[in-house]
């Protein structure tokens, strides 16, 4: 979150990926005055991990600065379903205190596939 380009919504987000040897890959939104072209943090972390060939991903974090766990957006969903769909997907909230864990297909049923 800390690393976070949010001057418009001022909501920072951050996330990070583990992959199975363990790497962390962390990503942040990154915001922009033509509001389509912003990119959230979970899509930041899938496609830098992509980038770097990293494709076994085992776990998704996705942290905001609110009392309640925050959730990843529509367009998130569908990326995380077809680039990381047996992670396991954590979504908390500012201090960690409140977590909740579940699959991909918990979190996006039904969603688009090949």
């Amino acid at each position: 979150m800390a690393n976070a380009y949010a001057p418009y919504s001022k909501f920072p987000v951050g996330a990070c990926i583990v992959t199975a040897d363990g790497e962390e890959i962390t990503g942040c939104n990154i915001e922009n005055a033509s509001y389509g072209l912003s990119m959230c943090a979970e899509r930041v972390a899938l496609f830098k991990a992509y980038s770097e060939g990293k494709k076994d991903i085992v776990a998704l974090a996705v942290a905001a600065n609110v009392d309640e766990p925050v959730s990843p957006c529509g367009a998130c969903r569908q990326v995380i379903s077809e680039l990381a769909p047996k992670a396991i997907v954590y979504l908390t909230n500012n201090d960690g205190s409140k977590v909740k864990k579940m699959t991909v297909e918990e979190l996006l049923p039904y969603g688009f596939s090949l």
